[in-house]
């Protein structure tokens, strides 16, 4: 009798939410169970308190996970999900088998970001949640908000505490894995937007080039929602990743 396949968790990032990943949920059903995480403060969960702590969150994730009876399982993490991911694995790296870093980086206040986070989150107190999501969602895809898939992301976004979004920018604001990288141990798959205007080359090189049994997919024609913007290339190279064991260090620009 085979093993059971371990499960893939998938956590969203600042103001995000599960919905977003109704794609992913379908495309890597065959390969295990998939786990979609609604981080507190957020879409179905913006009714709960958001930590201002990368830390609190990680902490809120890994709980959860094993109120599920979950305790060991493939991991993804999204831009502030990929931030949370990172200090999962470091709080609990014999619970990560395999880990994807997707659209984020190793340093929370983010250089070269389209605005500074202290910038967003004048704004947001000033502008309110939903003007803010219809705002920043844009700055998450190539075309902005003549995406077709930008009225969805943006919908998602609306559905966060407006307390939260504080809690989340400071959270961010207050994180560095940098020390972290070079002890992580799960197999890592970084994943990159070339057209990112969150996170910039530096943090994605740093990832792909101090975390020991890395590799790297850059997409080209992509901002930071690759996984809405080109879903089935997205989901063939995780799919690849999670189902296949890659070997050597690769930097793959994909058409």
């Amino acid at each position: 009798m085979s093993e059971p396949r371990l499960p893939i968790v998938l956590v969203h990032g600042f103001m995000g939410g599960s919905p977003q990943w109704l794609t992913q949920r379908e495309a890597w059903s065959a390969l295990g169970p998939v786990i979609v995480v609604d981080l507190p403060g957020f879409s179905f969960n913006a009714h709960l308190t958001a930590p201002d702590t990368i830390a609190g969150f990680a902490t809120w994730v890994l709980d959860h996970l094993s109120d599920l009876g979950v305790e060991r399982f493939h991991l993804l993490g999204h831009s502030m999900g990929g931030m949370i991911v990172q200090q999962m694995t470091a709080q609990a790296p014999v619970r990560v088998q395999k880990l994807v870093l997707y659209g984020t980086g190793a340093l929370g206040n983010m250089p070269g970001r389209f605005e500074t986070l202290d910038v967003s989150a004048e704004r947001a107190a000033k502008d309110g949640v939903a003007n803010t999501a219809d705002r920043i969602s844009a700055t998450w895809f190539l075309r902005g908000e003549a995406d077709p898939k930008y009225p969805g992301c943006a919908g998602i976004a609306r559905m966060s505490a407006a307390e939260s979004l504080q809690a989340g920018l400071m959270a961010m604001k207050g994180w560095s894995g940098a020390d972290q990288l070079q002890h992580i141990q799960s197999e890592t798959l970084v994943i990159w937007g070339e057209a990112d205007r969150a996170y910039d080359w530096a943090q994605v090189e740093r990832l792909w080039r101090d975390i020991p049994n890395s590799h790297l997919a850059v997409v080209p024609d992509c901002s930071h929602a690759v996984h809405l913007e080109k879903p089935e290339l997205f989901n063939a190279i995780v799919s690849d990743f999670f189902g296949e064991q890659l070997t050597g260090r690769c930097h793959a620009a994909l058409p």
